[in-house]
C-alpha cells in the first residue's frame, strides 16, 4: 500500500496479528518497529523496543493488537500526540488494494460469532466461492486480504477490534447479540456497545430484533432476522422452518429448525444471521440451506462428550460470559452447573437469578468461584456446592469428581462457566479437553 511506504509505524504485541501485521508492513515499504510488554520468543524481522509507554518521536502511527487497551499509556500517548492508532482490523481493511478487492461480509455480538462465521463459510463453499473464515479464527485477517485467490471473507470482528476500526464498511455487517462482556478493557457497557454497533456502517445492515439493544440500534433500511415469523424484509422462523421475506424473497424456505446444529435456539439465530449474511452476497436460498446442513461445528459448544447411568457431560467451554452460559444452561432441565474462570467485571447474578430453578447443584471453580458462590447462596440456596480452590493440573479431575457425586439419572453436567479461561487455563479449548478427558476417566 503506497501510503505507507517509507512511514515509520509501530507495531504494539507481537501475537498472531502483530507477526502478520509487521510482515505486511515490511512488504509494503514501511519502516517498522515493535513494542510488546511480554516476553518475545525467537527472532523477529524489525527493530524490536521493548515495552513502551511513549510513542518514539518520528512514529507516524501505531498499530495496535486488542491486548492494548485504550487507556494503556502508550495509546493514551498516541492519542495525546495525535498520532493514529489502528488495530489489526483497520491495517486489513487499508490493505485491501484499489478495486478487486475480496468483498467482506462481517459479524460481531457478544455472543455465537465463530459458531455463525464458521456457518457463513459453509454456505459461501457450498455456493462454491474461495472463502474462508478470518478475524478471531482461523486466517488471520491481515493474511487473508493479502490472498488474491480468496473471492469473499466471513469475518468474525470482536468489539476490541472495532475500537481501532474508524474506517471499516464491509459489504454487510451483522450484530448477533449484546450483553454485558470486556468492561474491563472498554471501561463501560456503553463503550462496549458504541464499539460493536460501528459494524452496522455497512452496504447492507443486519440485526436481530429480538434483542432489543440491537434492534433498537439498527439503520433505516436495515435487514432484521428473528426467531418469530418474519415481516416482510426480515428473515424469521414460520412452521418449523427458517424463512427468508428479504433479498426480494417470498417466504424462501432455508431449512428446517431441527436441521440446525448445534441445537438451540440461538444457534437457530446464529443461522439466520449468516443466512442473511449469504443472501446479502447474492447466495441463493436452496444453497444457504444445503450449506448449513453440511455446516460441522466446532468443539467446546453445547458437546455432548459422555452420557452415563443417565447423566450427561456437556461441553459448552466457549460459553466464555454469562450471556453465552444463559443460553447453554436454558437448553438443559436439570443441570449440575460446572462454572468459574474470569468473569471480565461482569455480574454474574442475574444469570444466576434467572437460572436457579433448573439447578440440581454447580462445582465452581477459578480466579472469580467465590463471586458465583455468593451469588449462588443468594438466589439457591436449596442445592449443594462445591468449590474446588485447586488450580493445578489435577483441578478439573477434582471438579468432575464432585459433579459426579450430585448428577442424579436424568441430569446433565453442564460446563458453562461464564468466565473466561486464561486464569488456569491455555484457552477455553484447553478447558473443555480437560472437563471432556475427567469425564470420561470417571465415567468408566
Amino acid at each position: 500500500m503506497t501510503v505507507l511506504a517509507g512511514r515509520r509505524v509501530l507495531v504494539a504485541g507481537l501475537g498472531v496479528a502483530g507477526r502478520s501485521a509487521v510482515a505486511a508492513l515490511r512488504d509494503v515499504g514501511a519502516d517498522v518497529s515493535v513494542t510488546s510488554d511480554g516476553p518475545v520468543d525467537g527472532g523477529f524481522p524489525a527493530a524490536l523496543l521493548g515495552p513502551l509507554d511513549r510513542v518514539p518521536d518520528g512514529v507516524d502511527l501505531v498499530v495496535a493488537s486488542p491486548g492494548y487497551r485504550p487507556t494503556h499509556p502508550l495509546l493514551a500517548d498516541a492519542a495525546a500526540r495525535g498520532v493514529p492508532v489502528w488495530g489489526e482490523l483497520e491495517l486489513a481493511w487499508q490493505l485491501r488494494g484499489d478495486g478487486g478487492a475480496a468483498p467482506w461480509l462481517a459479524l460481531t455480538g457478544t455472543n455465537g460469532k465463530t459458531t455463525t462465521v464458521h456457518m457463513l463459510e459453509s454456505i459461501l463453499r457450498t455456493a462454491g466461492s474461495n472463502a474462508v473464515a478470518v478475524g478471531n479464527v482461523g486466517v488471520p485477517v491481515i493474511d487473508a486480504v493479502r490472498d488474491p485467490a480468496l473471492d469473499v471473507l466471513a469475518v468474525e470482528v470482536s468489539s476490541q477490534q472495532l475500537h481501532f476500526a474508524p474506517s471499516l464498511h464491509p459489504a454487510a455487517g451483522a450484530v448477533l447479540n449484546l450483553a454485558p462482556d470486556h468492561l474491563d478493557w472498554h471501561g463501560s457497557f456503553e463503550a462496549y456497545a458504541a464499539a460493536k454497533f460501528r459494524l452496522l456502517d455497512a452496504d447492507v445492515a443486519i440485526g436481530n430484533l429480538d434483542d432489543p439493544l440491537v434492534a433498537s440500534a439498527l439503520p433505516a433500511g436495515a435487514v432484521g432476522f428473528t426467531l418469530g415469523e418474519p415481516a416482510e424484509g426480515q428473515l424469521g422462523v414460520l412452521d418449523g422452518r427458517l424463512v427468508s421475506r428479504a433479498f426480494g424473497d417470498d417466504r424462501a424456505v432455508l431449512a428446517a429448525v431441527g436441521e440446525i446444529r448445534p441445537a438451540g435456539a440461538h444457534n437457530v439465530a446464529n443461522a439466520l444471521a449468516a443466512a442473511a449474511l449469504a443472501r446479502a452476497h447474492g447466495v441463493g436460498p436452496a444453497t444457504v440451506g444445503e450449506g448449513l446442513r453440511s455446516f460441522i461445528p466446532d468443539p467446546h459448544r453445547n458437546q455432548s462428550v459422555l452420557v452415563r447411568d443417565g447423566v450427561e457431560w456437556v461441553d459448552d467451554s466457549k460459553a466464555t460470559n454469562p450471556h453465552a452460559a444463559s443460553a447453554s444452561l436454558n437448553s438443559y432441565e436439570r443441570i449440575v452447573w460446572v462454572a468459574g474462570g474470569r468473569l471480565k467485571g461482569v455480574d454474574v447474578d442475574p444469570l444466576v437469578a434467572a437460572v436457579a430453578d433448573r439447578l440440581a447443584g454447580a462445582v465452581l471453580l477459578g480466579e472469580d468461584r467465590r463471586l458465583i458462590e455468593t451469588s449462588l447462596a443468594r438466589h439457591a440456596p436449596e442445592i449443594p456446592v462445591i468449590v474446588v480452590d485447586s488450580t493445578d493440573d489435577g483441578a478439573m479431575t477434582e471438579v468432575v469428581r464432585a459433579a459426579a457425586r450430585i448428577a442424579g439419572a436424568g441430569s446433565t453436567v453442564l460446563l458453562a462457566p461464564a468466565g473466561a479461561s486464561y486464569d488456569m487455563f491455555a484457552d477455553y479449548g484447553a478447558r473443555g479437553d480437560a472437563f471432556a478427558a475427567a469425564a470420561r476417566e470417571v465415567g468408566r
